[in-house]
């Protein structure tokens, strides 16, 4: 059964139109407000954060943005004529191959729904679930009789970066469509963990058929967006906004890491896109390595300006000619 349609433009309070600066501002202005770790009441923070990073994942995400701002609210409607090879012929983009990819896997009467991923039952039947490798649930054997292969199955699964700092273990179900059986999995996320890895349970993904052997099921890992960080492989990168009379006389910050904070040196004299490294500050890249934390600059000018730091800007001005 389709999920509830989820408008993410709301969870994020932007307008249809907002542009990715406005939606990555809003986003990190929303975050940090509803962080787990600034909460008193640290499960209903958690809950708002995980909407506000699936909205970001989406909205944040230009093919992701395309693809859920075609759809809209008759997502399902369009999904289920997609699939009956009939998207075409109600005006809908791209027909039958337009939901190939669409999440709570579904095709030739086989589906997968699951839980525990981090996304929402939304997110997981627009985004979420896909096929992968051979394709042997189309049919109960493969050329000249002989058995085939089910299909292995993708799915997302939204770690957070305390998972990647410690490791964690996580209770993930799917059900299998026809089967009133929920499979429930304790799946271990390693310490150190990347975008993009996969979590395998084998013989769990699409059929082979009465005579074939089923698929594997993969689960991708995708970290959560952080209202300050990003990251590339085990290293952490951190935008620095520092005011133009701090780029030119330098000075000291206390900026946050990963794993807490840090004293960071101004040098005078600093440009905008200098990066700054503090080395072994990034996220575990396996055994007690680590990668680094760079710190970007961006220089701040201020857009409005009382008197008397207009007239220190037009002193400076004069000095200079």
């Amino acid at each position: 059964m389709p999920a509830s349609f989820r408008d993410y433009y709301e969870t994020l309070g932007v307008s249809k139109s907002a542009t990715a600066d406005e939606i990555k501002k809003a986003f990190r202005k929303l975050a940090r407000q509803h962080h787990p770790d600034l909460a008193k009441d640290k499960k209903a923070a958690e809950a708002k954060f995980k909407e506000i990073n699936e909205a970001y994942e989406v909205l944040g995400n230009p093919e992701n943005r395309k693809k859920y701002d075609a759809y809209g609210a008759n997502w399902s409607q369009a999904a289920a004529g997609g699939r009956s090879r009939q998207g075409a012929a109600s005006g809908m983009p791209g027909g039958f191959g337009g939901f190939e990819n669409m999440g709570g896997f579904e095709q030739e009467g086989e589906s997968f729904h699951f839980g525990g991923t981090g996304y929402s039952d939304f997110f997981e039947q627009f985004f979420g679930t896909r096929r992968s490798g051979s394709s042997g649930s189309r049919s109960q054997s493969g050329f000249g009789g002989m058995p085939q292969r089910g299909s292995d199955i993708e799915a997302d699964l939204l770690v957070t970066l305390e998972e990647v700092l410690h490791g964690a273990t996580r209770q993930v179900s799917f059900r299998k469509a026809g089967s009133e059986k929920l499979q429930t999995y304790t799946v271990k996320i390693p310490q150190g963990v990347h975008e993009g890895q996969r979590i395998r349970l084998a013989g769990q993904g699409g059929s082979g058929g009465p005579q074939g052997t089923p698929g594997d099921l993969y689960l991708c890992i995708k970290l959560q967006q952080h209202p300050d960080f990003y990251f590339e492989g085990s290293d952490v990168y951190y935008d620095l906004e520092i005011p133009a009379w701090q780029a030119v006389l330098g000075g000291e910050l206390t900026i946050p890491v990963p794993e807490g904070r840090v004293k960071l040196k101004i040098p005078a004299g600093t440009e905008s896109g200098k990066k700054f490294r503090i080395p072994h500050k990034g996220l575990p890249s396996g055994g007690s390595n680590r990668g680094d934390f760079f710190a970007v600059v961006t220089i701040k000018i201020p857009t409005t300006l009382s008197a008397a730091e207009k007239a220190a800007w037009e002193q400076l001005r004069m000095a200079q000619s």
